[in-house]
């Protein structure tokens, strides 16, 4: 009998869990499960070893793993449950991975490499608007593949090394937290992912030292954890916005088998967004004030960053959020603060265009899907920034549902993935 967690070496072909086969097609992008044969009647085998589920974000990424029959989220190094897929160099050239490396997004821009994920798997031919917006250098090589210049190491590296470097802290963290050595993994992708960008993503893994024994989808991960592979007959839609990209993608569950039906999605949509309409907002109203533009300051603007996303997820519970900053900056005689209320009426008139935006990728896909909405028997959200409220209330205004939230966003691909162990 063919052992559970054997790798199927073929592109285009992915062990699922409960002893399902998934069958890629590389031309559009929807995925069919079909059921294997197996002897056994318990859905999960107990192994000797430790394996992990991972989703590796374009923005922040997770780990689980089955504790107890149960799958649970791993904390990193620094108690976080989720870490940023960011990596930076300084100027000594110093490795700096996850938040520490995050906190270099203003004072050392060229050499912190994030949203990395949008570069996996693809030529330069095909990211080159991409390439345009994002701090640091890309560049073509001699065979058209995408390279990251490090400026501060003078070395170049791929996308894929990147990456790796992200995928190694999640696994030697969960080593610790687990008190046992992680070498193998399930890890999730977009379900737009072609076979390219599938097999560039084991090639991380391989690169960080991780066997990757299947790829599964994140619409696909999500749904497990919300334990729809035990219904019959369920149409489903996830919605999944995240910190720098928005994928919406309709599924088919019933009796174990999952279809894709569509996807759609915008790939420069997220919470990123939301943070910078408070940033700007704050930097508008401190120079009409004060006459300084502090968008030309890097410390202060790093500031403005931080204090906007810490504003922003006050807002998802809060009605107005408290934003002071002191000594934000200083003139030659006095320093400067910072002491005003956003309102949670203020951060949605801000951010209205970017709410717009949300809805036509939804409408895609159920016209790619030949469905209507009333055809849909859940919602489900995906993401941290699915927290906002005037996100949840476009989707329930647009759908007609009330959206499924009773797992945490930024962890329910990750909780899947970890049940596909």
């Amino acid at each position: 009998m063919q052992n559970y967690l054997e790798l199927l070496h073929s592109p285009k072909t992915v062990l699922f869990g409960n002893g399902l086969t998934k069958s890629i097609s590389s031309s559009h992008q929807k995925l069919f499960v079909k059921l294997k044969s197996t002897r056994r009647s318990s859905p999960f085998r107990v192994v000797a070893e430790k394996v992990v589920g991972i989703d590796l974000g374009t923005t922040n990424s997770t780990v689980g793993a089955m504790e107890g029959g149960k799958p649970v989220i791993v904390t990193n190094a620094e108690g976080q449950r989720t870490t940023p897929s960011v990596v930076a160099y300084t100027k000594n050239g110093d490795r700096l991975v996850g938040q520490i490396a995050k906190r270099q997004a203003v004072v050392n821009p060229e050499n912190m490499f994030f949203s990395v994920k949008r570069f996996i798997g693809r030529k330069m031919a095909e990211v080159n608007e991409e390439s345009k917006q994002v701090s640091y250098t890309v560049v073509r090589d001699d065979n058209g593949n995408v390279k990251i210049d490090c400026l501060a190491i003078g070395n170049q590296f791929a996308a894929e090394e990147i990456s790796a470097q992200v995928l190694r802290k999640l696994v030697d963290d969960a080593s610790k937290f687990l008190n046992d050595k992680v070498t193998k993994a399930v890890v999730t992708v977009p379900a737009y992912f072609n076979d390219s960008q599938r097999t560039a993503t084991k090639d991380v893994g391989r690169i960080a030292g991780l066997e990757v024994l299947r790829i599964i989808n994140e619409p696909t991960a999500a749904s497990l954890a919300y334990g729809f592979s035990k219904k019959n007959n369920e149409t489903i839609l996830v919605f999944d916005l995240g910190g720098g990209t928005f994928d919406v993608s309709v599924l088919e569950v019933g009796d174990g088998v999952f279809e894709v039906l569509s996807t759609s999605g915008d790939a420069h949509l997220g919470g990123d967004d939301f943070d910078k309409r408070i940033v700007d907002w704050l930097a508008a109203s401190f120079k009409k004030d004060e006459g300084i533009d502090l968008l030309k300051d890097k410390q202060a603007l790093q500031r403005l960053i931080e204090t906007a996303e810490k504003a922003k997820m006050e807002l998802s519970t809060l009605t107005q959020a408290n934003i002071s900053l002191p000594f934000i900056t200083a003139t030659a005689d006095v320093p400067k603060h910072i002491d005003t209320t956003l309102t949670r009426a203020k951060f949605e008139e801000l951010c209205s265009d970017l709410l717009d935006r949300l809805k036509r990728p939804v409408e895609n896909s159920l016209r790619d899907a030949k469905l209507s909405f009333k055809d849909l028997d859940e919602v489900i959200l995906v993401g941290g920034s699915t927290r906002i409220p005037a996100v949840q209330e476009t989707v329930k205004s647009l759908t007609g549902k009330e959206p499924n939230v009773t797992v945490n966003p930024d962890e329910v691909v990750a909780l899947g993935a970890a049940v596909q162990v």
